[in-house]
């Protein structure tokens, strides 16, 4: 396997989110052309994510019969595909086709999401699995940094047409670049022959690492669902601009890149756990800053702190949970670990929405610190519970 094969990797999943982040800001003005009231907006924004959780132990499976690459071009089709819907949706005027491309979009998700991550630990060189991660985080987080105003940028220019025309092109890339690396390696990562005739046993996903991986990243991104609905909402109420909130998600977006290669670095160097402590330790100070100061411009170190903690947690996360599974099951592995971010993602409006509803935006702040304290405890499980060679969490 050579030096450079795994960028090609990282490229594709790049080129597959960003076509996914073009979307996003058009969903809500589209489907209010199309007609749709409120709760409609809402939920088509959110048909993607929820097949997306359905789907995502389907696309690790598949994974681990040894189509891991196949998987990740399949997704990237369906991403292509999804790209179609929306524009057919267009000239046909037709919100259920338009739903169904968000679907689409979600079932993509499914696929590709699991295999490249597991695919990204199985093509790191040796003791560089957390960097690999550091890196393929910077792709994805760029991509969804760049999507939004690319898509923005090119709906006002051109039109919503062209813009889901230029999501095809980069669902298309990100197949091109799949099959690129699948055929440099020709096989290299692929399962033994042995391997894929054994019967697969998921107990080790009850071990500590990865128990508390996946239950640190729900505490994790539930407080982030809220953050990123409601924060923007108070900004509203207090009759400042939406420009404001997308200063602090730059910031925020900003900060996590500079750390995310750190952190995988760190990770290697001193087991992931260290590093996911130091993560998540540096977001619960920055909801505490937050829950003082919520305007900016002092808000505004909140996000700086929050995105550079991200940086650190989130590769360290996961090479914390994936590192040590059995390859025979770490693409299933992958898709579990991965719901409980979409579990957390989804739940956190719902729940601190009712709370919302009854105390006021501003009500929603203070929860956020004692929610990530328990992430963080989680996250510490392994040291009082681990098992021979997880030492560290990995």
């Amino acid at each position: 396997m050579g030096k450079w094969d795994i960028w090609f990797l990282h490229a594709s999943t790049f080129f597959f989110f960003l076509g996914m982040a073009v979307v996003n800001p058009l969903i809500s003005p589209l489907a209010m052309n199309l007609g749709a009231d409120p709760f409609i907006v809402g939920t088509l924004a959110a048909i993607s994510s929820i097949v997306a959780l359905v789907f995502k132990p389907f696309g690790g499976v598949l994974g681990d019969r040894g189509l891991r690459f196949q998987v990740m071009a399949l997704g990237s089709f369906f991403g292509a595909l999804a790209g179609g819907f929306y524009v057919a949706s267009i000239f046909l005027g037709s919100l259920t086709i338009f739903a169904l491309g968000r679907a689409l979009h979600g079932f993509a998700m499914a696929l590709f999401f699991p295999s490249s991550l597991s695919t990204a630990i199985d093509m790191a060189p040796e003791g560089r699995v957390g960097e690999t991660l550091g890196w393929r985080g910077m792709m994805f987080s760029f991509g969804n940094l760049m999507g939004p105003a690319l898509g923005g940028f090119v709906a006002d220019l051109l039109g919503f047409q062209a813009a889901f025309v230029l999501t095809v092109i980069l669902s298309l890339l990100a197949i091109g670049f799949v099959l690129i690396a699948h055929s440099r390696i020709k096989g290299e990562v692929s399962l033994r022959s042995h391997e894929r005739h054994e019967k697969p046993s998921y107990r080790a996903l009850l071990r500590p690492f990865f128990v508390a991986a996946s239950l640190a990243l729900f505490f994790m991104s539930l407080a982030y669902g809220g953050l990123n609905t409601f924060l923007p909402a108070l900004y509203k109420s207090l009759g400042f601009g939406t420009r404001v909130f997308g200063i602090y998600a730059s910031i925020m977006g900003g900060a996590s890149l500079l750390t995310r290669v750190i952190g995988g670095k760190e990770a290697d160097r001193r087991g992931p756990l260290p590093v996911t402590t130091v993560g998540l330790g540096g977001v619960l100070v920055a909801y505490v800053i937050l829950t003082f100061y919520t305007s900016p411009p002092v808000s505004y170190v909140s996000a700086a702190l929050l995105g550079a903690g991200f940086g650190l947690a989130v590769p360290s996360l996961q090479m914390m949970a994936l590192a040590n599974l059995p390859r025979r099951i770490r693409t299933f592995g992958s898709g579990i670990y991965t719901m409980f971010f979409d579990l957390g993602y989804l739940t956190g409006p719902i729940v601190l929405g009712y709370i919302a509803q009854l105390k006021g935006y501003a009500a929603i702040f203070p929860l956020l610190p004692p929610i990530m304290l328990l992430s963080l405890l989680i996250a510490q499980l392994p040291r009082f519970l681990r098992t021979d060679g997880e030492a560290s969490g990995g």
